[in-house]
């Protein structure tokens, strides 16, 4: 009987086990468990789990059970809360995340333990649909974004020898999305029984994220002397016996090379595109669905279709080796460029979910390749800062796009134009500037230990 017993057991037991050591598997291989990437690919997936269970919680609460009039009041009202507190993100939690004296570790550590007493703190406010909802929503956002600038940050240093910065990159990122694919069915699931549940998961979730988090090699923490990146500085030092002023020029964004600056200013065309898609898209298939189904259904269409290209644009990402990053945001962006002027021109609902396929390809992968440049040309002891600043200038992009997406009229050719002129601006200004650095081979490439 006994013997009976075990043997149940284990064959209840061998399907979590043989999936934990296929996931450990796929996510040490090719030297990442060695370097401690894999690690770190299984802590993405976890933030990546909890985030998108806390997205479905409130994505019922603030646009589908409320008229379409009250809806955008109430997306405006999120994105303006949202908008000035992220202005403190490369000014403060930069030069702070810097400073943490326990190092990163702790860092990304903190950032899972707020999510998770955010999470129960909404579990009532979506209940009520109370105000406190926004400020604990912008809560969550801003400690994943504290988490996303030091997990970028430290990539380099566990990074295999075998992978470039954009394969790594992207083989991180994919880890998150496949959890994200995975979460987002059983939150749905958990919404059917009310709206707190799938906060409750979040919940558990980022608590074994705040675990986890310290599993991580001691080689991510913090070197001593790390300082804050400026977009262009200068600061005073004691020079010598005689306590000389003089003035030295700090590295920060533009004192690295413009290899940096322009990849940001393309990237940021494409959040910006994001932003408007989303919101815009939103209102637009609320209103006039595409042709023989409902509100939700199309914007599920369109959803799945951004979230399949994004899928895609990162494993591309995973799958190319050494490569520019240059070349690489310039073909997206163009890219981009020319399926918004043909969505535009010819719109109908095969090329709405076309346009949102292509634009979630071309910003994953633009995205990899910005922070390829960043942790290829940003020194290490401003690096933590650089990222925040760069996170900070894309989240005002996608604000400033999902404002323009609010306002306009609920027209679809108008929209998609506006949409093109968006990317167009972005790939003219940065074109020249990211081929020119390409040709000379950007800035020197060292690798991290």
């Amino acid at each position: 009987m006994s013997g009976s017993v075990r043997a149940m057991g284990r064959a209840l037991h061998f399907p979590l086990t043989g999936t934990a050591r296929g996931i450990r598997k796929a996510t040490h291989a090719h030297g990442a468990g060695e370097s401690g990437l894999g690690k770190l690919i299984e802590l993405h997936a976890v933030n990546g789990a909890g985030d998108v269970m806390i997205t479905v919680a409130l994505a019922s609460t603030v646009f589908f059970s409320v008229p379409t009039d009250e809806a955008r009041g109430r997306v405006a009202l999120y994105l303006a809360i949202t908008m000035a507190p992220f202005t403190l993100l490369a000014p403060v939690i930069g030069p702070l995340l810097d400073r943490i004296p326990h190092g990163r570790r702790a860092a990304m550590a903190g950032a899972m333990l707020a999510r998770a007493f955010l999470a129960l703190l909404l579990s009532s406010a979506v209940v009520t649909g109370g105000i406190e909802l926004y400020p604990a929503a912008l809560g969550v956002l801003v400690a994943s974004r504290a988490y996303g600038v030091v997990r970028s940050a430290v990539v380099p240093r566990l990074l295999p020898p075998t992978f470039s910065l954009v394969k790594a990159n992207s083989r991180v990122t994919l880890g998150g999305l496949l959890a994200t694919g995975v979460a987002a069915p059983i939150g749905a699931g958990l919404q059917v029984l009310g709206p707190r549940y799938p906060l409750y998961g979040a919940f558990a979730i980022f608590i074994a994220g705040t675990f986890l988090s310290f599993t991580l090699p001691h080689k991510v923490d913090s070197a001593k002397g790390e300082d804050r990146a400026l977009l262009a500085a200068d600061e005073e030092h004691l020079h010598g016996p005689q306590l000389i002023k003089k003035k030295v020029r700090r590295p920060g964004l533009r004192t690295v090379g413009t290899a940096v600056t322009h990849a940001l200013g393309a990237n940021a065309s494409l959040r910006c595109l994001s932003g408007f898609l989303i919101f815009f898209l939103a209102f637009l298939l609320r209103e006039h669905p595409l042709t023989g189904e409902s509100a939700a259904v199309s914007l599920g269409i369109v959803g799945v279709s951004a979230g399949a290209g994004n899928a895609l644009g990162t494993a591309v990402g995973a799958w190319l080796k050494q490569r520019a990053p240059e070349i690489i945001i310039v073909t997206v962006v163009a890219l981009v460029l020319g399926t918004a002027i043909i969505a535009a021109l010819f719109f109908g609902a095969a090329l709405v979910a076309c346009l949102a396929a292509v634009a979630g390809f071309a910003q994953a992968l633009a995205k990899l390749s910005l922070d390829a440049l960043i942790q290829r040309d940003v020194p290490e002891l401003v690096r933590t800062s650089a990222f925040a600043r760069s996170e900070t200038l894309l989240q005002m992009a996608w604000v400033i796009g999902g404002g323009i997406g609010i306002v306009l009229p609920l027209n679809g050719t108008l929209g998609l134009s506006v949409a093109a002129a968006i990317v167009a601006a972005g790939w003219l200004t940065t074109v020249r500037g990211l081929l020119s650095s390409a040709r000379h081979g950007g800035a020197a490439r060292p690798r991290v230990a």
